[in-house]
């Protein structure tokens, strides 16, 4: 008998080729069971806008300096925080909203009553470069000082919303 026969069919070097093979393919099944539970567990957390106001403007713009941080469709605001109207349902004197040429998004915004949680105003779409000036609110207000947050949306090419910014602004309406 020759000394294959004895051994089986393997020989000693097939038997050590084989081992080597069955421990490489454990190992490869084992390094893609680790990637794939790995992202599971390591999900970047769920980031929530903040609103920016004039007590919190620096707090903020460090805040995204330390991280690093850039957002999908940065936005340069361009706007003024204090809007006044003679009259609940005239258009406003001074209220200013620009979406900068600098900016490389649409946008549109909602002014919502911080008191009531109602939308007083649903602007249209703005263009790059674009601005509304002599706002006339959807909702007309009695006289008086109305604290209220304005909401950016920044749009993608389908006009889908791919971002939101928070601002406060002041309504005052005279008579």
């Amino acid at each position: 008998m020759s000394e294959q026969e004895k051994n089986g069919k393997m020989g000693k070097g097939g038997k050590i080729a084989f081992a080597v093979c069955l421990v490489v393919i454990v190992a490869l099944l084992g390094v893609v069971i680790f990637l794939l539970f790995r992202g599971k567990d390591e999900e970047e957390p769920k980031r929530r806008n903040v609103v920016v106001n004039e007590d919190n403007v620096d707090e903020v713009l460090e805040s995204i300096a330390e991280e690093g941080y850039v957002p999908p469709g940065y936005y340069e605001v361009t706007m003024n925080s204090t809007w006044n109207f003679e009259s609940g349902d005239a258009p406003s004197t001074n209220a200013y909203v620009e979406n900068a040429q600098t900016n490389t998004n649409p946008v549109y915004f909602d002014v919502v009553r911080e008191d009531t949680g109602e939308t007083i105003y649903e602007s249209p779409i703005l263009p790059v470069g674009s601005h509304l000036d002599e706002i006339v609110l959807d909702t007309a207000l009695e006289a008086g000082t109305y604290d209220c947050i304005l909401t950016y949306h920044l749009l993608d090419e389908e006009e889908q919303d791919i971002s939101t910014l928070q601002l406060t602004v002041q309504i005052v309406v005279n008579q």
